[in-house]
């Protein structure tokens, strides 16, 4: 089934393209008693009301594919006939002329349905003159096929909601009065499906408003098909068989679930990215797929050995579309998680850079002020010396050889050679000679 096909059914529902035939119904009470049959020619409708009802065909038609519609296939019998099969078969064929077969309709729907307020049952007939398309979706004028379904609608009654309104001939607002009013189809189907463009009797095209309450009873009962999940129940089970294997440590199963979670997405966008300019099916989680994802994402053998089994008896032959499994919300808060995570070890690296720094300034400081202390004693020392002598010289090394002590006019003298091109400084008097 493909989103296109679908969508060229709902496209005929408008004014210009419309083509229903038929339409009947019934209203049934709490009580499981039909109160109401009809069955109206749908062109002669009052326009009002052509557009009231051809709003719930198309609801029968919306959502998501895996969501809210659902391929449902006929299970085949030895014999290779279905019972419920046929009866639909001569519905659509009969084009809801006949009442025998539309009462026993009514009352398979009625005697399988569990819900437990009113309801009525919608059944409309069309016949549908496939235009060809060329290769490039150009429409020929010439018919492929000539596709003949029904389409049923399941739409709650409910009380309006009490409120007041103004009474224009008593001039008064008062409280007005509480009507049933018909609500958009809870549940629906197309029979038989279309599927490539084409009539498929061995599949229904069913309808769940809620994916969440997709009523297998009509899916088994009602309809005779094998009942399936929907991509919401086949997501919360998944995350309950990964989460149940660390039952004792909730905070690790979410964990697990996450990086399982974050693998399993990029399973999927690499076969996309693969076979993205190819009409390919999507990918299927077989349970070679789900072991080769656990051990990926870290999972003891034990623990993966105990997910497979449980998985399998969850989802058996009817295996999930890999798609369907994956939590967009649980990915966004593990990318929040790991870029939290991430934050956190650049802090942690600044913070040791920073104490680093902090301790090579202290010891830089503290060799800083040791050499301070030093050149201090040493300034110290030098005028301790010097307080005890009255004459302190100091030369260059090389100027050492050629001082000498004369005796000149009867007074001790120190005698240093000066040469041209050297300078003098006394007590910090340049040029003194």
């Amino acid at each position: 089934m493909r989103k296109k096909d679908i969508l060229e059914l709902k496209r005929r529902f408008k004014k210009d393209h419309c083509t229903f035939t038929k339409m009947c119904g019934c209203y049934v009470n709490s009580e499981k008693h039909i109160i109401l049959k009809f069955r109206e020619s749908f062109l002669n409708l009052d326009e009002e009301e052509y557009f009231k009802y051809l709003e719930i065909a198309k609801k029968v038609l919306s959502g998501t594919m895996g969501n809210n519609i659902l391929e449902l296939n006929f299970p085949l019998k030895e014999d290779l006939t279905n019972e419920m099969q046929t009866s639909l078969i001569q519905l659509k064929n009969s084009r809801l002329k006949d009442d025998s077969l539309l009462d026993g309709f009514y009352q398979s729907i009625i005697d399988n349905y569990n819900y437990t307020g009113n309801f009525i049952i919608l059944i409309f007939h069309d016949v549908y003159d496939v235009i060809t398309k060329t290769t490039d979706n150009a429409k020929l004028d010439e018919s492929e096929e000539v596709y003949e379904y029904l389409l049923c609608a399941l739409c709650p009654v409910s009380l309006s909601d009490p409120g007041l309104r103004y009474f224009e001939e008593e001039n008064k607002i008062k409280a007005r009065i509480r009507d049933w009013v018909l609500d958009a189809p809870s549940n629906g189907f197309v029979f038989p499906a279309f599927i490539d463009r084409s009539s498929d009797v061995n599949a229904i095209m069913y309808y769940t408003k809620n994916p969440k309450d997709t009523h297998p009873e009509l899916m088994e009962n009602a309809l005779g098909c094998s009942s399936k999940q929907t991509a919401a129940i086949q997501k919360e089970t998944f995350q309950l068989i990964i989460k149940d294997s660390y039952s004792i440590d909730e905070e690790k199963a979410d964990r697990i679930f996450m990086e399982v979670q974050e693998n399993l997405n990029v399973m999927v966008e690499e076969y996309n990215a693969t076979y993205q300019d190819t009409d390919y099916e999507p990918i299927t989680l077989t349970e070679k797929d789900i072991q080769n994802l656990l051990i990926e994402s870290g999972i003891p053998e034990e623990i993966t050995a105990k997910i497979e089994k449980t998985y399998v008896e969850n989802f058996g032959d009817d295996l999930p579309l890999a798609e369907y499994l994956i939590d967009p919300k649980v990915l966004k808060a593990h990318a929040q998680q790991k870029k939290e995570e991430t934050l956190k070890k650049q802090v942690e690296i600044l913070q040791t850079k920073l104490e680093e720094v902090k301790q090579e300034t202290a010891v830089a400081n503290e060799t800083s002020m040791s050499t301070v202390a030093n050149d201090a004693d040493e300034v110290l020392e030098a005028n301790e010396v010097a307080r005890h002598y009255d004459i302190m010289l100091q030369v260059k090394p090389e100027k050492m050889p050629q001082i000498k002590s004369q005796i000149i006019d009867g007074q001790k003298c120190i005698v240093i050679p000066i040469n041209e091109d050297e300078q003098t400084t006394v007590n910090g008097l340049d040029d003194f000679i």
